[in-house]
């Protein structure tokens, strides 16, 4: 029985690991506030209010919630990106635009 009770500890254990390390689910507004953030962090231009003004108005403040998180994040540990990262984040946002 104790080996059981390891064996299931470990098993919760890496479950939640892998649940802190995974990013927002596409389609969420917490997913287009990281893309949002990664952008500026690219310095990649973005219209904010475009990308808000495109989400159904009852995920604005999610949006907006998460956005001000990833904003602070960025700012205390700001990021480079290479090129095909940035390229890869400016059709997101663009994508984000137009939805």
């Amino acid at each position: 029985m104790p080996v059981l009770k390891r064996c299931l500890a470990l098993s919760v254990l890496l479950g939640l690991a892998a649940c802190t390390t995974a990013g927002p689910v596409p389609g969420t507004p917490e997913f287009a506030a990281a893309q949002v953030s990664r952008a500026y962090d690219c310095g990649v231009r973005v219209d904010r209010g475009r990308v808000m003004a495109r989400l159904p108005r009852e995920e604005r403040q999610r949006f907006m919630t998460a956005n001000a998180s990833f904003a602070v994040k960025s700012y205390k540990a700001p990021r480079s990106c290479d090129a095909s990262e940035r390229s890869s984040v400016q059709r997101d946002v663009a994508v984000l635009g137009r939805r």
